[in-house]
């Protein structure tokens, strides 16, 4: 039991990428991405603003352009 929200970070498909680098980038849970789920779920529950955010988005170099790994 967990009580509070959580959000899950997982891989499948290492046929994708050429190390383990490239693939957790392209499914997204590399440290960049394990901080922005963090931020994001504490902007929900109203402890971090918006601003930090999309802060942390530019400064972790995040392509919020970049296809979806779930449909691509």
């Amino acid at each position: 039991w967990i009580p509070g929200p959580y959000f899950t970070l997982g891989t499948d498909g290492y046929g994708r990428s050429d190390g383990r680098r490239h693939l957790r980038d392209f499914f997204e849970v590399d440290e960049r991405y394990i901080t922005l789920a963090v931020l994001h779920m504490l902007m929900r529950e109203g402890k971090v603003k918006p601003e930090l955010v999309k802060k942390a988005i530019a400064d972790l170099n995040i392509d919020v352009q970049k296809a979806n790994p779930f449909t691509s």
